[in-house]
């Protein structure tokens, strides 16, 4: 399937999940996933209106930047190495996975301007996923305060890969209360008004639970 078909089918979901949640589309960030393509088809994503691509490894990140430079915003949305920021942290627009203090240490040594980031919480209590535990969030983020090239823009979480509604809601819901509470507490350095959270599999979910940032991939570009 090409691309601006599964775009416009995405579109259409992206669009009865928010009339059923009473959201706008325009609150809606789609971040197309490009980790398991080639640039052909990331060009083809471009081509039907897709602006927005996510990255989760360096080396895909830079051979899909050195083709595709600022044509797009970039979104890295992988668990990243300390060693790596200094590769790629002055290209992105977005990094979606901090999660550590030594990142943060080494974002603000590295960037050469403040960076968008949103902070990853571990909302499913899966021991496989990365992300802080939703009870050490706060102290976290109050800590990134020293970080003068850092912005906690939002925070985000990935579901379970379950069939079960009702843990993948939670899961999303949890976040959602964690970012709520953030925001209540007005840090200049995190005004933390974004959720990314919901891929290919749960995205309409995602939608009617908050989410502002989706990152799908597989539906969208499908894996290779």
């Amino acid at each position: 399937m090409d691309v601006a078909t599964n775009l416009e089918q995405i579109q259409q979901n992206i669009g009865e999940a928010c009339r059923k949640a009473g959201r706008k589309e325009e609150e809606i960030t789609l971040i197309g996933v490009t980790k398991y393509v080639t640039i052909e088809r990331t060009e083809e994503a471009l081509a039907a209106g897709v602006r927005h691509l996510g990255e989760n490894r360096l080396e895909g990140f830079s051979e899909k930047y050195n083709a595709i430079g600022k044509r797009a915003k970039w979104h890295f949305i992988g668990s990243l190495q300390s060693r790596k920021v200094k590769d790629m942290i002055n290209k992105i627009d977005m990094l979606h996975s901090l999660d550590r203090n030594s990142l943060a240490k080494e974002i603000n040594k590295r960037a050469e301007r403040t960076v968008p980031c949103f902070v990853q919480i571990n909302t499913s209590g899966e021991a496989s996923k990365h992300g802080i535990e939703p009870e050490q969030a706060l102290g976290f983020i109050e800590g990134l305060a020293q970080y003068d090239k850092i912005q906690v823009v939002g925070l985000m979480t990935m579901a379970p890969f379950v069939e079960d509604e009702t843990i993948i809601r939670q899961t999303f819901r949890t976040l959602k209360m964690l970012r709520d509470e953030v925001k209540q507490k007005d840090y200049q350095h995190a005004p933390c008004r974004y959720l990314s959270m919901g891929m290919s599999n749960d995205y309409q979910l995602a939608i009617e639970e908050g989410a502002t940032h989706i990152r799908i991939g597989s539906k969208l570009v499908g894996q290779k």
